[in-house]
């Protein structure tokens, strides 16, 4: 798949009057993937074709993200976001699906996991989930420079100074050994700018307050998930790297944590087969949990 192509696999429905791009290939299980901030369900490119071989994959661009609708006027949060993709979900008919997640996707997977557990054989099943590089736990999150800046009370005048450089050394600074390209780093910021998202950065960013306040039910989701949770992480990444993955080591009852030397936070886009190689060795363990068991 080209990033010319992408948009031209889009379809798209509506949520609260809002146009939201998702992706949806393959057949079999079904496979939510959902993405990070800033950028959108492109990064997760280099695993689609590999997915789409074994699953239903479903992916959306969250709202003020991507090619999805980007309202100024609009509250965004964590928890909408989570209820986005159970509407999307709802609209495709889809009753249980194995979540894969990544950075701020993180957090609206914990949000979907604790509602999962609150309403119990009501609506939307979770099967399994694995995540990647994000904030699990805000008191290990280590933001950086432009993000505090994003989530200040100058903010929107910050915004102005976001550039594809400033994106470069953003990323520079959160991958691994190998690092992204000029072309890769000029996809993102196209999808950045794209319906004029650049001037609603310091919304989204308004992220790390949620986890803020939801930390303590977000994090008892995952410590006493009644799924299968998988933790593959990029230890290089400073801002969620390998001291989360020792956290998760420690704090969790039944840690299964795959650290990938040499990556940062963007695993899937630095080293995609072998994101791929511990996610699957992961299913085929998950895959005969009946839901609510371990």
């Amino acid at each position: 798949m080209t990033f010319q192509d992408w948009p031209k696999k889009a379809k798209f429905f509506n949520y609260k009057n809002h146009k939201i791009a998702y992706w949806e290939e393959g057949e079999g299980p079904a496979l939510l993937l959902i993405h990070g901030f800033p950028t959108s369900s492109w990064d997760w490119h280099k695993t689609w074709s590999s997915l789409t071989g074994k699953f239903r994959v479903i992916a959306l661009d969250m709202i003020g993200f991507g090619y999805s609708a980007k309202p100024k006027d609009y509250t965004y949060s964590i928890t909408d976001q989570a209820r986005l993709h159970e509407a999307l979900m709802d609209h495709l008919g889809i009753r249980q699906a194995h979540l894969f997640v990544h950075d701020y996707g993180v957090s609206v997977a914990q949000e979907m996991l604790a509602a999962f557990v609150e309403r119990g054989s009501d609506g939307f099943q979770i099967q399994s989930c694995a995540f990647l590089n994000g904030g699990l736990f805000p008191e290990l999150h280590r933001a950086r420079l432009v993000q505090k800046l994003l989530n200040s009370p100058i903010g929107a005048i910050f915004n102005r100074f976001l550039s594809k450089g400033s994106l470069r050394k953003s990323f520079n600074e959160i991958y691994g050994d190998k690092k992204a390209t000029e072309e890769e780093i000029d996809q993102f910021f196209q999808l950045i700018l794209h319906n004029d998202g650049k001037n609603i950065m310091h919304k989204l960013i308004r992220y790390i307050n949620d986890r803020r306040a939801n930390g303590e039910r977000w994090k008892k989701a995952i410590v006493e998930a009644t799924v299968p949770i998988k933790i593959i992480n990029g230890p290089l990444d400073p801002v969620s790297g390998r001291h989360l993955a020792a956290y998760c080591q420690k704090l969790l009852p039944n840690p299964d944590v795959t650290i990938l030397e040499g990556v940062g936070h963007y695993p899937h886009d630095e080293a995609p087969e072998r994101v791929l190689e511990s996610y699957y060795e992961f299913y085929e363990r998950a895959k005969g949990n009946k839901i609510g068991q371990i």
